[in-house]
């Protein structure tokens, strides 16, 4: 409570004459000390006699008569002492507004404060931007990888056959992958060349055992003797024996079987075994 508030405290007296009871601030009491005069009979009277903060219940005729001649009580609640020699001005403290009894107060118990370093920012075009160009990178260097390691790829059970059907429907040619002990001779044979004097004639039957298209193989044909000493040789490349371009490029295919026609010189009659190497 404020000093001003309890200046101006509603109290109640009454006249000892006529008994009327009156209503007053406590401002009244202090121009006489406690003394004021009744409007009804005009008498004088001290009012702090029958001074009564409420009435008492009806039906009631006299309010409680208080002592004036006891003595004087001790006050030891003291709130301010000035200061004896040229006193500063003491500031006084502020008391803050106490909320109405019918107006809302808001309850901070569920008030939740979240750290800036942990606040969602909004992404802008520029994290957009980064994250396209740091994807459009990784694809290039799996890319890269991809075809470092093509080989090890087109050949492996797993990824080979997925790569061959990405490839067939997309509508280009994986590259061929050399694998020569997937290559298996079914049928070999040797006779004289029909048209060409001392020249032998040798075809063999090769099948590609991969799951992959291989390149065709440089073949490296032997003769010998009985006691198998070497004759001759000679080495065939892809285009000696596969003089379309078009079917050197696909290769053999997978599980495909290829025939293979050599024309070489006959060494003479000492020449009876031969034998073929892949590289």
């Amino acid at each position: 409570m404020t000093p001003a508030s309890g200046y101006n405290r509603r109290m109640y007296t009454q006249c000892p004459e006529c008994l009327t009871v009156y209503k007053l601030d406590a401002a009244l009491l202090v121009p006489a000390c406690g003394c004021v005069r009744c409007s009804h009979c005009s008498g004088v009277f001290n009012a702090l006699g029958t001074l009564a903060e409420q009435l008492p219940p009806e039906p009631f005729s006299l309010l409680p008569v208080h002592d004036l001649d006891s003595e004087p009580p001790a006050l030891d609640i003291a709130v301010f002492r000035p200061k004896p020699a040229a006193p500063e001005p003491v500031e006084q403290p502020t008391v803050a507004a106490v909320p109405a009894a019918d107006e809302p107060t808001e309850d901070f118990s569920e008030l939740v404060f979240t750290p800036k370093f942990a606040r969602r920012r909004r992404r802008s075009w520029q994290a957009f931007t980064w994250t396209a160009i740091c994807t459009v990178l990784l694809v290039g260097l799996g890319g890269q990888l991809a075809w470092a390691k093509r080989d090890t790829l087109i050949a492996d059970t797993t990824f080979g056959p997925w790569l061959q059907w990405t490839c067939d429907t997309l509508g280009c040619d994986l590259p061929l992958v050399s694998d020569i002990h997937r290559l298996r001779m079914l049928a070999r044979d040797v006779e004289a060349h029909p048209s060409v004097p001392d020249g032998l004639l040798i075809t063999a039957s090769v099948r590609n055992d991969a799951p992959f298209a291989q390149p065709y193989p440089t073949v490296t044909i032997t003769l010998a003797d009985t006691d198998g000493k070497r004759l001759a040789m000679r080495r065939f490349a892809p285009a000696d024996y596969v003089t379309d371009a078009s079917a050197r490029s696909r290769g053999m295919r997978a599980g495909a079987t290829s025939a293979m026609v050599f024309e070489v010189q006959d060494p003479g009659q000492k020449a009876v075994a031969f034998e073929f190497a892949f590289e």
